[in-house]
């Protein structure tokens, strides 16, 4: 009976991180459908926008009481995970607080670990006021009805329920040491744990140590539920803002990336050797599609990007057309491709990885025109996501499809455009009439 506990740990185990494996090969799967992309440039740079943003919370912070807050549900989340990792290794070899022998170090991790634990709790209760009581405008958006307002909510409560587990599973413990209870060894400094310890004064050895062992399996099996739960919540961000941040833009915001078919195009037209009615030769590439109208139309890092939204809402909030009334959400917009791209990868894997036309495109059927051409192209939302995405690259792959592709630009967009073709300036004057202004002085 004495390993028993042990090969079910072990089991468990296997079962949890298998299962998230395969989600994570999933996401990786999804993310590889989009076009591959250039992302060459300084490494050095690239790091340092890592550290700085995910690891540091640099512009998390920029909003001074979620940042605060978050940061403490960020540093409880990292920093109690060292806890967890000795859960693991006492499960499988059937020990108890095996980093013990650290000695007064172990107990100052334990003390901290505490502290970090009620402080998560308190940072959780006040983020679920602001959702829930306070009604923050952009946790009420459109886009957040039904299951992403469920799925930011239920994150909350797994996040209470597992610290009030391990200070729960720490309290019998401490009161187990005290009594002297064999296997518990006297190890760690409680300061938040005595406190619920002192309830527990009057049960006896045999009831603290089934209090003990039932916090103990349901804190890890809740760990492991979580760490699976990821792959359907928004919160896969915890996971994908490192490598999201890393590949972030370092091009100026604004800056356009060239076409390399519209570059062929001017080479050929500017070659005078070039014979402008040449077929094509047999084995020639076809003809590359200008902008995206589906996911697959999108790069790798625009798919990242989709599956790294947090739906914070910060880029929509600090959106003027969504501030003026328009339909364009940059959050939906990122919501809307993630969902998309899960659509694509269910099909492929009800059809054996072979891509069948379903009838639907990522254009029209999930982010219509309307909130394409709102978009007012400010980069504001870039700027102000916590993780480096880029719903405007997205909006503007799909503009260039539009327009490219289809010629379906706003009439006053096409207006504007043959002005240039026409008379080299937006206005619909030709250049010798441009100072006729200055003759009615």
């Amino acid at each position: 009976m004495g390993i028993l506990p042990n090969i079910l740990f072990i089991l468990v185990l296997i079962v949890g991180i298998g299962y998230f494996t395969r989600n994570i090969r999933k996401i990786i799967r999804n993310i590889r459908l989009g076009k591959a992309v250039d992302v060459t440039g300084p490494s050095g740079d690239r790091w340092k926008n890592m550290a700085r943003i995910a690891l540091g919370q640099q512009k998390m912070v920029v909003r001074p009481v979620s940042g605060f807050l978050h940061v403490i549900v960020y540093l409880g989340f990292i920093i109690i995970n060292i806890e967890v990792l000795e859960i693991i290794i006492d499960g499988v070899f059937g020990t108890h607080r095996i980093f013990s022998f650290l000695g007064g170090f172990y107990d100052f991790l334990i003390g901290s670990f505490e502290i970090l634990a009620f402080l998560v709790i308190v940072a959780v209760v006040i983020f679920w006021i602001r959702r829930n009581a306070l009604r923050l405008q952009r946790f009420w958006k459109p886009e957040m009805k039904g299951w992403p307002k469920k799925d930011a909510d239920l994150i909350l409560y797994i996040e209470v329920i597992l610290m009030c587990l391990f200070l729960t599973m720490n309290a019998a413990d401490f009161r187990l040491q005290e009594l002297g209870a064999a296997h518990y060894t006297q190890a760690g400094a409680f300061p938040v744990s005595s406190y619920i310890a002192g309830w527990m004064s009057s049960w006896s050895e045999a009831t603290l140590i089934t209090v003990e062992r039932v916090a103990w399996w349901l804190h890890i099996l809740g760990i492991l539920f979580f760490l699976n739960y990821l792959y359907f919540s928004k919160h896969l961000h915890i996971l994908l803002a490192f490598p999201n941040t890393y590949f972030g833009r370092l091009k100026p915001q604004g800056q356009f990336d060239n076409l390399e078919a519209v570059q062929k195009e001017v080479a050929l037209m500017m070659d005078p050797n070039a014979d402008p009615f040449a077929a094509p030769a047999e084995d020639a590439p076809p003809p590359e599609k200008f902008g995206a109208s589906d996911v697959t139309d999108l790069n790798q890092i625009q798919l990242l990007n989709a599956y790294t939204c947090t739906e914070c809402g910060r880029c929509t909030s600090e959106c003027p057309a969504n501030q003026t009334g328009k339909k364009l959400s940059p959050r939906k917009i990122m919501m809307d491709t993630r969902d998309r791209l899960e659509e694509v990868g269910r099909h492929l894997d009800a059809h054996k990885g072979i891509w069948e036309p379903d009838g639907k495109q990522l254009l029209d059927d999930y982010i219509s025109r309307e909130e394409l051409w709102a978009c007012t192209s400010c980069n504001a939302c870039v700027e102000a996501c916590p993780v480096s995405i880029d719903p405007l690259s997205i909006i503007l792959d799909m503009r260039r499809y539009l327009v490219m592709e289809q010629s379906a630009a706003p009439s006053e967009l096409n207006a504007m455009m043959s002005n240039i073709e026409n008379n080299g300036a937006p206005w619909p004057f030709s250049q010798m009439d441009r100072l006729n202004w200055n003759e009615e002085n």
